[in-house]
C-alpha cells in the first residue's frame, strides 16, 4: 500500500500542475489576442511612414541630416536586445539571447566596439551572469508597450548617433509571423536606410512640398526610427505570448499523458493489493477448517 499511497500523491501533484499550466495557457491566449491586434494595427502605419521616407530621401538631403550619416567605417555600435521579463515560454528568450551573443561576437570580431542595451529581465540576468556590461537595463516594460516606451529605449541612442558617438544601432527582436513562428531578427535602425519599395511602387515622385522636405524629414526621420523600435516591441510581446501559450499547452498535454499512465499504474497496484488480500482471507478461512 505504500506504493499505492506514493502513486496517489504523484497523481495529485500532476493534477495540480496541470491546473496551473492550463490556467497559464488560457491567460496567454487572451493576452496573445490583444497583442496580435496591436501588431496588426502597427503595420499599416509603419508601411505608410516608410513610404513617406522612401519618397522624400534623395542624395542631396542625405548630406544635410546627421541621422542619415553613413559612416565609412563602423567603429562603435550599440545593440538593443528585447527579451521577455518572464519565462515558461519554451526557447523564446534563449533564441533572442543567442542572437544577441552572435551579433556581439561578430561585431567585436570585426574590431567594432559593441555595447549592449537590454529590455527584459531574462536577457539582463543572463548577460550580467556572463559578466557582460549592460549599459541600459529596462525591466518595467509592460504587456502593452507604447510609443513612449520606444522613445525611452532609442532616443538616447539616436542622440549619440547624431553626435557621432555611435556609428550603428541594431535592434534584436522576435518577428511575429504566427503564434508558432517567432524567429529572432536583427534590424539596423541607425543609420536610417532607405526603405525598399514594395511591388509596383515608384521609387521617387516629384512633389511640391510645403513647408519643405527639410522640415518634413526633420520630423519624420526620428519618428521613423522610434516607430521601428515600437514595432519591434509589439511584435516581441506578441511572440512571447504565442510561445508561452504553445509551451503551456504542451505542458498541459504532457501532464494529461502522465496522469493517464500514473492512473493505470495505480489501478494495477490497487488491484494486485485487493487480490492479495482476498487470497489471504481465503487461505485463512481454509486453515480454520
Amino acid at each position: 500500500m505504500a506504493k499505492a499511497r506514493e502513486l496517489k500523491g504523484r497523481i495529485r501533484s500532476v493534477q495540480n500542475t496541470r491546473k496551473i499550466t492550463r490556467t497559464m495557457e488560457m491567460v496567454a491566449t487572451s493576452k496573445l489576442k490583444r497583442a496580435q491586434d496591436r501588431v496588426a494595427a502597427a503595420r499599416p502605419y509603419a508601411e505608410r511612414l516608410a513610404d513617406v521616407v522612401r519618397r522624400l530621401i534623395n542624395p542631396e538631403l542625405v548630406a544635410r541630416f546627421p541621422i542619415l550619416r553613413q559612416p565609412e567605417e563602423t567603429r562603435r555600435a550599440a545593440v538593443l536586445l528585447l527579451t521577455g521579463n518572464r519565462g515558461l515560454a519554451g526557447a523564446f528568450n534563449a533564441n533572442l539571447i543567442r542572437q544577441g551573443r552572435e551579433l556581439l561576437r561578430d561585431l567585436r570580431g570585426k574590431g567594432v566596439e559593441a555595447e549592449l542595451h537590454v529590455s527584459g529581465k531574462k536577457g539582463i540576468s543572463f548577460f550580467r551572469f556572463m559578466g557582460e556590461n549592460v549599459l541600459t537595463a529596462v525591466t518595467d516594460m509592460g504587456d502593452r508597450p507604447g510609443a513612449a516606451d520606444a522613445e525611452r529605449l532609442v532616443n538616447g541612442l539616436m542622440d549619440r548617433f547624431i553626435a557621432g558617438e555611435l556609428d550603428a544601432v541594431y535592434v534584436i527582436y522576435a518577428q511575429f509571423k504566427s503564434a508558432l513562428s517567432t524567429p529572432p531578427v536583427t534590424l539596423q535602425v541607425l543609420p536610417v536606410q532607405t526603405p525598399e519599395a514594395g511591388e509596383g511602387e515608384a521609387r521617387s515622385v516629384d512633389y511640391i512640398l510645403e513647408p519643405g522636405a527639410d522640415e518634413i524629414l526633420g520630423q519624420v526621420l526620428p519618428l521613423y526610427v522610434r516607430n521601428s523600435v515600437y514595432r519591434a516591441l509589439v511584435e516581441t510581446t506578441a511572440g512571447f505570448y504565442g510561445a508561452q501559450r504553445t509551451a503551456m499547452k504542451n505542458a498541459t498535454d504532457n501532464a494529461g499523458d502522465m496522469l493517464e499512465g500514473l492512473t493505470r499504474t495505480y489501478n494495477r497496484v490497487r488491484q494486485a493489493a485487493i487480490t492479495q488480500e482476498i487470497a489471504e482471507i481465503v487461505g485463512g478461512a481454509a486453515a480454520l477448517e
